[in-house]
């Protein structure tokens, strides 16, 4: 088998919750488990999929996909601060054939990530440039949002340009499952004001956070957020933390009918299991690419509903 397919969630609490989740051991060794069998696999290339968090991407252009030429990560809490091992004239190669498939994909000669990005990357691979990895972004954080059945598409092509390079591919997906991070990341207009300004210009604006305002905000919050779920003051329903949701989705993805997705509505999902949810366009992706290589159907390695790190969190894997 040329590819092998990761799916697995991030959230900035992973390094900061106050209170340790139950299950917390099974899932660190569950990491491990993957980053161990990525080594063995030993990718010559990897394609990651990922969204963002008003680090990179702002309102005042937001693409629905992205390729990216060059990739550096900004130091968000829960993410790791450095540049990524772009080979830029495949990631070109790998633009230009998208098109070619009709996906007409936005591009990036100097792409910002963030957590969604860098936190799976370190996890799995040990260091942001430790392999060669293209960067693709899906907006999954403000609508109007891609339909999943384009997001299909999209890994679709992304795996029949793989299937003609001669190197062995990882698929790296990130994000998901249920969350609704909107006490950080506000929906459109109900920020206050400097926040939303940051969330449409990136600091353009004179009304503006600062980048270093913004980053204070999301660190600060974050361990406030920790410590409220600690002591009971944030609950799992009020995150939108939904195991039905996800075992639905999950038992989909088990048996690579991807195409089942297609009809799914975005908003009825959001109001079951929170904006975090739409981060499994990434997964989507991530599984059709793999499939097209002739990929085995995913299995799930972990899932749990884990409040402490105000997510359900999963680990998917495909050889």
């Amino acid at each position: 088998m040329n590819t092998r397919l990761i799916c697995a969630s991030h959230s900035p609490l992973l390094y900061c919750y106050k209170k340790e989740p139950e299950r917390w051991d099974e899932l660190q060794a569950s990491f491990k488990a993957q980053a161990d069998a990525i080594r063995a696999f030993d990718p010559e290339l990897v394609i990651a999929f990922g969204s963002d968090h008003f680090n990179g991407f702002f309102l005042k252009l937001m693409p629905s996909f992205c390729v990216g030429f060059q990739a550096e990560a900004v130091g968000d809490i829960g993410g790791f601060a450095g540049p990524l091992d772009v080979p830029a004239d495949l990631a070109k190669e790998l633009a230009a054939d998208l098109r070619r498939q009709e996906v007409d994909t936005s591009v990036s000669y100097q792409m910002t990530v963030d957590h969604a990005f860098s936190q799976t990357i370190q996890l799995m691979l040990g260091g942001l440039s430790a392999r060669p990895v293209i960067p693709v972004f899906i907006n999954c954080i403000t609508p109007p949002f891609v339909p999943f059945i384009r997001s299909r598409q999209l890994g679709e092509a992304v795996g029949r340009f793989t299937e003609q390079l001669d190197k062995r591919v990882l698929f790296l997906a990130s994000g998901g499952m249920s969350h609704h991070p909107t006490r950080y990341y506000p929906g459109i207009g109900e920020g206050e004001e400097p926040v939303a300004a940051w969330q449409l210009s990136g600091g353009e604006s004179p009304q503006s956070l600062t980048k270093q305002q913004w980053l204070e905000r999301l660190y600060d919050m974050h361990h406030e957020g920790a410590e409220m779920i600690a002591r009971g003051e944030r609950t799992a329903a009020q995150m939108h933390l939904n195991a039905e949701a996800d075992l639905q989705f999950l038992d989909i993805l088990k048996t690579n009918k991807l195409e089942t997705y297609d009809e799914w509505d975005q908003n009825e999902i959001i109001t079951a299991a929170g904006i975090g949810a739409m981060e499994l366009h990434t997964w989507i992706a991530g599984a059709a690419a793999h499939r097209v290589n002739n990929g085995n159907a995913p299995e799930v390695n972990f899932y749990d509903v884990m409040p402490e790190i105000g997510i359900a969190a999963g680990v998917v894997s495909g050889d």
